[in-house]
C-alpha cells in the first residue's frame, strides 16, 4: 500500500554530502527526534497517519537509530553518508570541485580509476544494520517492523533522563503517545485514490489523439483552475512513449488555455507541444521544459497596462529545463529558470536568485530582477534590460562578468553564443510581442537603438573559456578539411 500512500520526509539536523560544509552537517536545525514525534502526534491525533508513509533522516547509522525511529512513528528510514563511507568517501568535502581523490564525485578519468568501491559493500553495510534491527526485535518481542511503529511506550527513558546533561529537561511531550481507539492506524496503512483518472491531461490526450497517432495538427481550447496540476504532463509522456525525446513537429498540439494554472504546468512539455495561457500561473512552469513553447499573458479583457507589475508565473519556473521557448508577458517569482541547461526565455521581471545554478540557454529579462541574480551560473547567457542602472549592485559576480551588448558584432546568425549578441536579443524579444502582445516589448523594439545599450550581458566565465576552446577546435578542424 506504501507504493500509492503520500510521503513526508523529515530531515534532522545532522548528516550530508561530502561537499555539505562542516556547519552544515552537525546541528544545522533540529534533531529529528522531535520532528518526527511531533509528526506521528499531530497525524494520529487528527486520524490521518494510516494514509501517509512516514520517512526519516538525518545521520542514521546503526539498526539502533532504525529501531528508535520505528518506535517514534516512522515508515520509512533515509541512509546517505553512512552507504557513502562503504563505498568509499573520505568525506574531503570536494564534491563541486571535480577533485574527488577516491574517484566518487568526479568526470575525471584519472581520478575515477581510484575509485575501489562495489554494490558489495553497501549490501554488507546494510546487512550489519538489519541484523542488529533484528536483534532489537526480538528483544521487545516484535516480528515485524509495522508492529512497532508508533509504539513510543517501548522505548526506555529513565537512563537517559538521568544523565547530567539532560538535568531539567523534559521529554514528556516528544515520548507522548497519543490515546486513540484500535480503529485508529499509527503506521500506514492505506493507499488513496488521488482521482487521477479525471485529471485534465486525460482531456488532453484524447483531444490529442489525431497528433499522437497520425502527427495531424490538433489545437485544443480548454479552461483551466489551479487545481489542475502538472497540466500537459501526461499528454508529453504519451508523446515520449511513441516518438522520443525528438518528438512531434513544432506546433502540432496546440494548447489554448485560460484561467489560472496549478503548479507544475506545462511541466515536461514535449517538443511539438505548444501551450498559451491567458491568465496566470502557479510555481514550478515549464519544470524540466523537453522542446515545447509555452506563452502566459494577461486577460485580454483587463485593464493592466503596466506588466512589469503583475505576477504572471510563481517561483521557481523553468526549473531544470533543457530544450524548449518560454514567453511570459509579466514578472516571475524566485529562482527563475534554476538549473535551466537549454531554454529559451524572455521574462519582464524576476525576483530573488534568477538563473541560480544555470548551466545553459538564453534568459531575457525586459525588466526589474531580485538580489543574487546569477548565483552559481556555470554556463548559458542572460540579458537584463537594466533601466534604473543598478544591476550590478544586484548581480552575484562570482562565476559571471557583465558586459555590454556590441552592435557590431556579425548578425548572420544567432546560433553561435560568442557572436550575434544584438540579432539574437532582437529575435526573442520580436517573438516574445508575437506570442504575448507584450507593450513592453513593443516600446523596447519601437526605440531599438536607445534600448540596446540599456542591456547587459550575463556571461559566465567558465562558459565563456569552454566556448572559445570548442569553436576554436573547429575553426582549426574546417582549415585542415579546407587546407589538406
Amino acid at each position: 500500500s506504501k507504493a500509492h500512500a503520500d510521503h513526508v520526509t523529515i530531515s534532522g539536523y545532522e548528516g550530508g554530502t561530502g561537499a555539505s560544509p562542516l556547519t552544515s552537517i552537525k546541528h544545522a536545525g533540529s534533531p529529528w527526534e522531535i520532528g518526527l514525534a511531533e509528526t506521528q502526534q499531530t497525524l494520529v491525533r487528527n486520524q490521518l497517519r494510516g494514509r501517509i508513509a512516514v520517512q526519516v533522516d538525518g545521520g542514521l547509522r546503526t539498526g539502533r537509530d532504525v529501531a528508535v525511529a520505528a518506535l517514534l512513528g516512522a515508515d520509512e528510514f533515509g541512509f546517505a553518508t553512512a552507504p557513502l563511507i562503504a563505498s568509499g568517501c573520505i568525506m574531503m568535502r570536494k564534491c563541486h570541485l571535480n577533485t574527488c581523490p577516491v574517484g566518487i564525485a568526479t568526470q575525471d578519468p584519472r581520478l575515477r580509476k581510484r575509485f575501489t568501491g562495489q554494490p558489495e559493500h553497501v549490501v554488507n553495510y546494510f546487512f550489519f544494520v538489519a541484523e542488529e534491527l533484528r536483534e532489537i526485535m526480538a528483544k521487545l518481542g516484535f516480528a515485524t517492523v509495522d508492529e512497532m511503529i508508533g509504539r513510543v511506550d517501548r522505548l526506555k527513558t529513565q537512563k537517559v533522563i538521568r544523565h547530567f546533561k539532560t538535568k531539567g529537561l523534559d521529554y514528556s511531550r516528544i515520548l507522548a503517545r497519543e490515546t486513540v481507539g484500535p480503529e485508529v492506524a499509527i503506521h500506514n496503512s492505506e493507499s488513496q485514490d488521488h482521482g487521477l483518472e479525471n485529471v485534465l491531461d486525460r482531456e488532453l490526450v484524447e483531444s490529442a489523439k489525431p497528433a499522437l497517432d497520425s502527427g495531424l495538427p490538433v489545437i485544443i481550447h480548454i479552461d483551466i483552475r489551479n487545481t489542475d496540476r502538472t497540466a500537459g504532463a501526461m499528454l508529453s509522456g504519451e508523446i515520449a512513449k511513441q516518438y522520443g525525446h525528438k518528438g512531434l513537429k513544432d506546433n502540432t498540439v496546440v494548447i489554448k488555455a485560460r484561467g489560472t494554472a496549478g503548479q507544475s504546468f506545462g511541466a515536461w512539455l514535449a517538443k511539438g507541444v505548444s501551450i498559451e495561457l491567458e491568465g496566470e500561473a502557479n510555481d514550478y512552469v515549464g519544470k524540466g521544459l523537453s522542446g515545447g513553447r509555452m506563452v502566459v499573458f494577461p486577460p485580454q479583457d483587463t485593464s493592466m497596462n503596466n506588466r512589469r507589475e503583475n505576477i504572471i508565473v510563481g517561483n521557481t519556473v523553468l526549473y531544470g529545463a533543457i530544450f524548449g521557448e518560454c514567453y511570459f508577458s509579466g514578472v516571475a517569482g524566485e529562482r527563475f529558470c534554476v538549473r535551466n541547461s537549454g531554454a529559451i526565455a524572455v521574462i519582464e521581471g524576476v525576483g530573488d536568485h534568477g538563473c541560480e545554478y544555470m548551466t545553459g540557454g538564453v534568459v531575457v529579462c525586459l525588466g526589474q530582477t531580485g538580489r543574487n541574480f546569477a548565483a552559481g551560473m556555470s554556463g548559458g547567457i542572460a540579458y537584463v534590460y537594466d533601466e534604473a542602472g543598478d544591476f550590478e549592485k544586484k548581480c552575484n559576480m562570482q562565476m559571471v562578468a557583465l558586459e555590454p551588448v556590441d552592435p557590431d558584432q556579425p548578425a548572420e546568425s544567432i546560433d553561435n553564443p560568442l557572436e550575434a549578441d544584438e540579432a539574437r536579443l532582437h529575435h526573442y524579444i520580436s517573438r516574445h510581442l508575437e506570442y504575448t502582445g507584450s507593450p513592453i516589448a513593443k516600446n523596447i523594439l519601437g526605440n531599438w537603438n536607445e534600448s540596446r545599450s540599456r542591456f547587459v550581458r550575463i556571461m559566465p566565465h567558465d562558459y565563456r573559456q569552454a566556448l572559445e576552446f570548442l569553436y576554436s577546435q573547429m575553426h582549426e578542424k574546417d582549415y585542415k578539411v579546407q587546407h589538406g
